[in-house]
Formats: C-alpha cells, sequence, structure tokens
C-alpha cells in the first residue's frame, strides 16, 4: 500500500497525533498540499483523521471487546489500524464492509504483517457482532457508560454528570463526538450578510443566518473555505457563533483604545476592528509571534488597518506595552477547550483534571495583570471556550472578591435578546447539544470611576 493511498495517509497522521501530541489540523494540511490525493480521497482522509480521534474511546472499548489482546498490550500501529477500520465499519455508511476490512488488512501487512490475521479477524467478528456489543450498564454506570458509547475520558464524563445531571451530560457527550458545524463572520465594512448569502446562493452553496450573531453565517455542505465566493476578497473568516459573541458583550465603539490580550488566532481582533468601524486603536497581544502572524494576515485579507500586535504574555504585565489606559480589554484566555473538542479531538484525550487547577490559575494571573491597564469606568470581558466552572465562574468570583473596584455586569440587562443564553447572575454560557454552537464563557466587568 503506497503512501497516496487515503488510509496510509491518515495511518501517518494519526501516528503522528500520538506519538508526538501534534494536532491533526496542521498535519491534514501539510498531506493534502502534496496534491498525491485526488477527489473523494482527499475527503476521506480528514474524515478518517477526525472521525478516529472524535472516536477514539468508542472504538477501544470495542477493540477491547472483540479483540483477544486489549488495547494497553497492542502495538501502537496496529491500535489505530484497528480504529480506522471500526471507525469505517461502525460509522461510515457509504464503505462497504468488505472494502473497511479487506484495506485494513492490506494496511496491516505494510507496518506490521504478523498482526494482519488479528486485524481480519477482530473487523469480522466486530461486523458478526455488532447487534451485541457489550456496552456499561446506562442506569448502574453512568460515567463507564457516557465515557463509552460517546468517547469520552472518564473524568471528563464524571465533570460533565455533576454539572448537567447524567441524562444531560450524554446529550453534550454525544453532540461533542459529531463534527462541527462551518461557521463564517461576515465583514461589515466591506458587504452584508444578506449580500455575502446572495453570493452564496448563486454559488449553489446552501447556508442559513446564525440565531444569535448578528453577522454570522452556517455553510450547509462540506466546502473548502478558500473556494467560497468571496475568501480572497476578505469578505468573511470562519469564526464559530459563540466565538463571536464574546467581541459583541465587549461593546466596542468607533476611537477608542481596545486591547486584546490573547489574541490569536485572530478572530475575536478584527472582529472588535469591525465592530469599531476600522476606527481607533486596537492592540492585540499573544504568547506567540507565529500566531501573532497569523492575525495580521487575516487583518490584511479583510482590510483592517487599526489592528498592532505585541508579543507577551498577558499573565506578566510588564509583557503589554507601555501607553496610556485601555477603554476596553478582551481576555479570551487560555483554557482547556473542553467547548470545543469536537473541533480539537485529539486534545480531549491529551487532557486531564490537574490540567483545571493550573489553567485556572494562569486565568487568574492574567485577569489580576490586566486589571490596573483598564481606565476607569472602563470594560473588560473575560471569556473562555471551557465547559468547567474552575476556569469560568470560580475565576471571576475570585477575581471580584480580591478586586472591589470592579462590577459584574448582567448581560441578560445589557442584552434581552440573549436570555437564553445568559444565566440569572448575567453571566454568558452556551452549550453545544443546547444551542448548536460550541460551549463558551463570558462575563463583563466594569471598574469603577
Amino acid at each position: 500500500m503506497t503512501r497516496d493511498n487515503p488510509r496510509r495517509v491518515a495511518l501517518d497522521i494519526l501516528l503522528r497525533v500520538e506519538r508526538d501530541r501534534a494536532y491533526a489540523e496542521p498535519l491534514i494540511d501539510q498531506a493534502l498540499s502534496r496534491d498525491t490525493l485526488q477527489g473523494p480521497d482527499r475527503g476521506l482522509v480528514t474524515e478518517l483523521v477526525y472521525g478516529v480521534l472524535r472516536r477514539q474511546g468508542t472504538l477501544d472499548h470495542l477493540i477491547d471487546a472483540f479483540s483477544a489482546i486489549r488495547t494497553g498490550k497492542l502495538e501502537r500501529s496496529i491500535l489505530i489500524i484497528l480504529r480506522l477500520g471500526l471507525y469505517q465499519l461502525f460509522f461510515l455508511d457509504r464503505i462497504p464492509v468488505s472494502a473497511a476490512v479487506n484495506e485494513s488488512v492490506s494496511l496491516a501487512k505494510t507496518v506490521a504483517p504478523r498482526a494482519s490475521g488479528l486485524v481480519n479477524a477482530v473487523l469480522r467478528r466486530a461486523d458478526r457482532e455488532r447487534d451485541s456489543i457489550p456496552w456499561p450498564d446506562r442506569e448502574r454506570n453512568q460515567v463507564e457508560f457516557i465515557a463509552a458509547r460517546h468517547a469520552l475520558p472518564r473524568w471528563l464524563a464524571e465533570e460533565w454528570i455533576g454539572q448537567l445531571g447524567a441524562p444531560e451530560a450524554e446529550a453534550l457527550a454525544a453532540t461533542m463526538a459529531e463534527a462541527a458545524p462551518l461557521t463564517l463572520r461576515i465583514n461589515t465594512l466591506r458587504t452584508t450578510r444578506d449580500e455575502f448569502m446572495e453570493r452564496l446562493a448563486a454559488a449553489g452553496i446552501a447556508a442559513a443566518p446564525t440565531t444569535w450573531a448578528p453577522h454570522g453565517v452556517r455553510i450547509g455542505s462540506r466546502v473548502a473555505v478558500p473556494a467560497l465566493p468571496g475568501f480572497a476578497e476578505g469578505l468573511f473568516t470562519v469564526q464559530d457563533e459563540s466565538s463571536q459573541l464574546a467581541p459583541l458583550f465587549l461593546s466596542p465603539a468607533p476611537g477608542e483604545r481596545i486591547l486584546d490580550a490573547c489574541a490569536a488566532p485572530g478572530g475575536k481582533a478584527t472582529y472588535l476592528a469591525q465592530l469599531m468601524g476600522n476606527q481607533g486603536d486596537l492592540l492585540a497581544c499573544d504568547l506567540s509571534g507565529k500566531k501573532l502572524q497569523r492575525v495580521t494576515e487575516t487583518a490584511q485579507r479583510m482590510g483592517i488597518t487599526i489592528i498592532r500586535t505585541a508579543v507577551g504574555d498577558a499573565a506578566r504585565p510588564a509583557d503589554i506595552p507601555d501607553g496610556p489606559p485601555f477603554d476596553r480589554i478582551l481576555a479570551d484566555a487560555p483554557c482547556s477547550g473542553l467547548g470545543v473538542i469536537r473541533r480539537n479531538p485529539e486534545g480531549k484525550w491529551w487532557k486531564s483534571r490537574e490540567d483545571i487547577a493550573r489553567l485556572a490559575a494562569t486565568q487568574r494571573a492574567i485577569l489580576d495583570s490586566l486589571a490596573p491597564r483598564l481606565a476607569p469606568g472602563g470594560l473588560l470581558v473575560y471569556s473562555t471556550c471551557s465547559t468547567t466552572r474552575e476556569e469560568n465562574e470560580a475565576v471571576i468570583d475570585d477575581f471580584l472578591t480580591r478586586h472591589t473596584d470592579f462590577v459584574l455586569e448582567d448581560l441578560n440587562t445589557l442584552f434581552p435578546g440573549f436570555s437564553e443564553l445568559i444565566d440569572g447572575r448575567g453571566l454568558f454560557r452556551s452549550w453545544p447539544h443546547r444551542h448548536g454552537m460550541d460551549g463558551f464563557f463570558a462575563a463583563r466587568l466594569k471598574k469603577r470611576d
């Protein structure tokens, strides 16, 4: 089997993800840029890689159910070949059983010939016994059931059950195991949402306006983003609906001095500039200079000129360039990313409960660092794409306890049309299984005059 076979390409990518903790997206982009894959094979690589990562826990449960050798003792390449084969058998309707099995066996023969018989036996048994899979008992062992059935780490299943109860935790886990929608944000400096949707319709691309985000469009089919009408003209950028709301909650105005403290890859920074009418001063900071380059490139493509960038750690006051106090600050803090694991599914297998406390400490340090840089009467929006209370409500409560010159504003009062997304304290929460967008949190704080 040659290296331009889509299954072999997917295997190589998944091996890199597991061995090096490399993210899948750049590896897929690199593989597809070589142009050795054509037509449907290109889509199959993406489907296999992301599908296996999203369903990894379920696939491993199936391997343990149907293999004489358990996952913990299998050679890494054979384990991934079995995951690939089982994903095709159980989650891809258009691939015949014979093709899924035979291609997996052929793949095994190229990397570990002695294991090809095992691969054949496990996949054929799984197909024969697909109606009698031994799942954990849903009622007596809720954590184990959700973890196995919906591919979730056990600690995260426990976390979500504690927050939402078992039925809703299962619904959330099931949603997180599916592919995320493709959502765009329209650049109103150059077009309107209605005009852009007309262009999509003329190109035969199904789309619908987002429910809450006023400048969002959800694409209804799989498409390559650079091939969409208006990409080169800077008419849009990719940004989930929930992510579009945090800049709205900051209510930026033309001519203001604004800081986006953790700006990369730039979706929120460019939206802030858009909402400012490209008038004012917007400083975009981030730890990574390489990632800040993406902010600059996106801004240039969209015709935005007011964004300045600076490399620095928002948790270190000295890293933020000197200057007058900011009128408004957006702190989209680094977090566990548990609200976006359907977009970055490899991340859910890398994280642990212990990471949450470490991240929360960083988030508290960022808010402490930013507080003195906000002008009296200024606004600060704190946001994350995490689902945990420790990284969200607890961080805000801790900050308010120690910074009596700040008050929590009620987003319900300020944005009454968003009441379904805002709790009784005025804090924003979106959930993928409830609202059809990424899991996000936001709080708006005001510094007393």
